[in-house]
């Protein structure tokens, strides 16, 4: 994913309102990088940090292909910090941090509201694209208000967070309809938006499926002894993708069906990888079913294809889900999945056919379809050939980019004030 290699840097928003730059380098950064040659596309994506999540790595992604392909790319974020950030140093891509102290309903978050707009204005862009709640309720009304003509709001889950109430689903209402697109990663959440935001007119809404770096994950060689020493090579390695910040992952199931697998299996062994807050309670779990053994917490790991390399199957037990990444990710690994049939996770197997689905919250048939797989090798080869077929022809970074284009490329050919009109509408 790496481009040539150019010294960047992370402008910063300061309290005189002018624009410093921070780096470890002692040379000047312009705030507003020149147009390149071409005139290209001026696109600012904007999200709250670039720590590890599906969001924050789409995103990433996303804006360093587009750097490639011509497209004057600038990330804005609410804080500029995260393992995230040295990939678009690396592609030479410009960081700008927008930081409230407290709330967006505060002083400071106004403060960096205006901001905002200004170095929207003075930046020329033609795109705003907002890539999470924060940066919708940031982004949107500061894009509007610099009357920058294409402005992209998203939503890409389905269980509401803990902000949501009543009164701020208005506030989002309002986000969506000044938004001239809104981009969402499942069929399963433009049916949400449009079953709640009567106002919000259906046209406005975009599915583009998450995009995955297939042959990055199927070129990947298993080194087990160095990659999982201590680990004799006759386990069964069930591979979790797992993001332990919220129970409606569903890890918790996991663990329970893992109780009952492992007396038909006992060479079996789950191999946690990822991190949260839910980890210590998940580790407790483990230790009070006496399954020490049989789980393996690897935290935040750089080698996730190669550790896939090693694995014979992989299972994702969320309760809720946009659009996982995981399954696109272990399918592109080429493992057999097992999947429970929520939310766009339907929309990326076919059950049967390319995966397992599993009803969520279920430990026992969970248990089942896994001993299933291990028992049935055969099964679990053709599910996997399959699946990965399915991500190189359905869930590429090309049909993502070119999907996105679309959006992007209306500056080009309508005027400015016929966005304007399209924003307004509902």
């Amino acid at each position: 994913m790496s481009d040539s290699l150019h010294d960047s840097a992370v402008v910063t928003a300061n309290h005189a309102g002018s624009w410093t730059t921070q780096t470890s380098r002692s040379y000047a950064v312009s705030s507003f990088p020149k147009q390149q040659a071409g005139g290209s596309t001026r696109v600012l994506h904007l999200v709250d940090t670039l720590n590890i999540g599906g969001t924050e790595n789409q995103m990433v992604q996303t804006a360093v292909r587009l750097h490639r392909l011509g497209y004057h790319v600038t990330v804005g974020c609410l804080r500029a910090e995260g393992p995230l950030l040295p990939v678009l140093e690396n592609a030479g891509i410009p960081v700008v941090e927008f930081r409230k102290k407290k709330t967006l309903l505060s002083l400071g978050g106004l403060v960096q509201l205006f901001r905002l707009v200004f170095f929207l204005h003075q930046g020329k862009f033609q795109v705003l694209h907002a890539h999470d709640l924060w940066s919708n309720l940031l982004g949107v009304p500061a894009a509007w208000l610099a009357r920058t003509p294409v402005i992209i709001s998203s939503r890409r889950y389905l269980a509401d967070l803990e902000w949501y109430r009543p009164w701020k689903d208005k506030v989002l209402s309002v986000i969506y309809r000044r938004s001239t697109f809104v981009v969402v990663n499942s069929q399963a959440v433009r049916t949400l938006l449009v079953n709640r935001y009567r106002g919000l007119s259906a046209e406005k809404i975009h599915v583009i499926y998450n995009g995955v770096d297939v042959d990055h994950f199927a070129a990947a060689r298993a080194d087990r002894e160095r990659l999982l020493p201590g680990v004799a090579s006759g386990r069964q390695l069930i591979a979790v993708l797992a993001n332990m910040y919220s129970p409606t992952k569903g890890h918790s199931h996991l663990i329970s069906a893992a109780r009952t697998l492992c007396l038909s299996v006992p060479e079996v062994m789950f191999l946690m990888i990822g991190d949260g807050s839910e980890r210590p309670r998940l580790q407790q779990q483990v230790s009070e079913l006496g399954l020490e053994k049989h789980f393996l917490f690897l935290g935040r790991r750089k080698d996730i294809a190669e550790l896939l390399a090693c694995c014979q199957l992989a299972v994702l037990p969320s309760e809720t889900e946009s659009l996982p990444n995981a399954v696109l990710e272990v399918m592109s690994a080429g493992l057999a999945v097992v999947a429970t049939s929520t939310g766009g996770t339907l929309e990326i197997i076919d059950g049967g056919v390319d995966g397992l689905l599993v009803p969520p919250q279920n430990p026992q048939i969970l248990a089942a379809s896994l001993l299933q797989l291990l028992q049935e090798p055969q099964l679990a080869r053709r599910l996997a050939k399959a699946g990965q077929e399915k991500m190189r022809s359905h869930f590429g970074f090309d049909r993502l980019i070119a999907e996105l284009e679309q959006l992007y490329e209306l500056p080009r050919s309508i005027s400015r004030k016929s966005a304007a009109s399209i924003r307004l509408s509902t």
